[in-house]
């Protein structure tokens, strides 16, 4: 039995990169989308002509959205409460005055039973469908997320966030090397599903200045063993650099290293040196990658290494912007990400705004005016394409499974009263473009009314349930 969901679509259809982003921009006012008993689609497009099935469903939603749902390709489980911290500095301060201590409290396994819900409820309201995760140290925390995600029903890929050097503050998130590749190799044999499964798990060494040349030795060695079963990678790159006592300095001092993306490639020894194997390729995600050099875009590029994009939390740290247009002329696939807690925003419609913002406001050439659906592709299909799921999710094509949400303005006034109320423009392809870009920046989260996963609505977590 099909269920037909009417609606005004809104998609990136096909397989485009970002700047055919536009050309790829789907939209039908008065849509059809119709999902089998599988939670496959098997249509979409008019309403006029949608095929007819005497034993389906009709769900109305005329009069609002329905999107592809979102999906953030970086955020941090156990920072659920440190949004809008306050550490007196930039990413190093902030770490160790706010962060660490933060983290520090999912030891406790009821307070991890209560952040997991709570993180897993603040995604569903967001619409956040899929999910790249950094996640905490303890194992009994990240099986209360893993819980709580499958209970919920969305996608999920966490990994058990690895420390095994840090400052005092850190003390309690830290293990041996020995400790760190037994405990995500633990992870990796409980929790981690195939392409099938809506659960899958990453090796997250937390940033190069939290592990060792042992730890990375080790990781690179448990990759080898899990590349072919899917296994993900995700870390941090190029976030900071304040001369001297930044991030990127700071890493290439004690490491010895000609760059920073050097030590996940396995160059991780005095003068960039091979020490071990690559964390590099399809499957991994480096957040953020503000402050990268050519050769390291053309390093991510052929080794298939996405890139979370944190315009919001970038502005928190004061770390800057990342180029655009270079970023995306060296063929590195960009995808969104609210980097919670640090950016202080879970809807990813909100980053998406920021990152207009911030790359019109590069200075001179670099400057740029990203098109809504650049944006909307951003926020949805290139996310699905770093988490190497393209085929399975990130808009409404044929075969692919219904991840989406019912956007509708009237449970938002300020959003309605914008689309009601706004300047059309003369052609239709302009009024398509003005309403998307009307519709991404001011939507909230009360206006995501409907959360899908595999054609199956998604429920919150029962409050009461551990």
């Amino acid at each position: 039995m099909s269920v037909t969901y009417l609606g005004h679509i809104v998609h990136i259809a096909g397989s485009p990169d970002v700047t055919g982003a536009r050309e790829a921009l789907t939209t039908f006012p008065d849509g059809a989308l119709v999902v089998d008993d599988t939670g496959l689609i098997t249509y979409c497009g008019s309403r006029r002509d949608a095929p007819t099935d005497d034993t389906g469903t009709v769900v109305d939603h005329r009069g609002s959205f329905l999107l592809p749902g979102f999906v953030d390709t970086h955020i941090h489980f156990p920072q659920t409460y440190s949004l809008d911290a306050y550490g007196g500095g930039q990413l190093l301060e902030w770490l160790d005055s706010c962060i660490f201590p933060a983290e520090a409290r999912l030891a406790d396994p009821e307070f991890a039973a209560r952040i997991a819900r709570d993180f897993v409820t603040a995604r569903i309201r967001s619409g956040t469908t899929a999910a790249m995760v950094f996640g905490s140290a303890f194992p009994d925390a990240q099986d209360a997320l893993f819980t709580q995600t499958r209970r919920a029903g969305l996608r999920l890929v966490s990994g058990r966030g690895i420390q095994t050097v840090g400052p005092p503050s850190a003390t309690p998130l830290l293990t041996s090397e020995h400790k760190a590749i037994e405990l995500c190799a633990d992870e990796i044999d409980r929790w981690h599903g195939d392409d099938s499964s809506l659960l899958q798990v990453a090796i997250v060494p937390r940033f190069t200045l939290s592990v060792s040349t042992e730890t990375l030795a080790g990781l690179g060695e448990l990759y080898d063993d899990v590349r072919a079963r899917g296994v993900f990678v995700h870390s941090h790159l190029n976030e900071n650099n304040r001369p001297g006592t930044g991030e990127i300095d700071v890493v290439k001092r004690l490491f010895s290293v000609e760059t920073y993306l050097d030590t996940y490639d396995g160059r991780f020894l005095p003068g960039s040196r091979v020490g071990g194997s690559s964390l590099l390729g399809r499957r991994t995600i480096m957040a953020h990658a503000v402050h990268c050099t050519d050769d390291e875009l053309t390093r991510m590029a052929e080794t298939g290494t996405s890139i979370a994009h944190c315009p919001v939390s970038q502005q928190f740290l004061g770390s800057g912007t990342m180029p655009w247009r270079r970023t995306v002329a060296a063929g590195v696939t960009v995808a969104a990400g609210t980097d919670v807690g640090a950016g202080d925003e879970w809807l990813i419609p909100q980053v998406l705004g920021c990152a207009f913002k911030v790359h019109l406001s590069e200075p001179g050439d670099d400057a740029v005016a990203l098109h809504p659906a650049e944006l909307l592709f951003t926020g949805t299909l290139s996310g699905a394409r770093a988490l190497d799921a393209e085929a399975r999710f990130g808009n409404f094509d044929t075969g692919k499974e219904a991840d989406f949400l019912v956007v509708d303005p009237t449970r938002w006034e300020p959003l309605e009263r914008l689309l009601s109320n706004a300047v059309h423009a003369d052609d239709d392809e302009s009024a398509r473009d003005r309403l998307l870009f009307a519709l991404l920046l001011g939507m909230r989260e009360p206006a995501i009314t409907e959360v899908y996963v595999r054609g199956s609505r998604v429920v919150e977590p029962d409050p009461l349930r551990a």
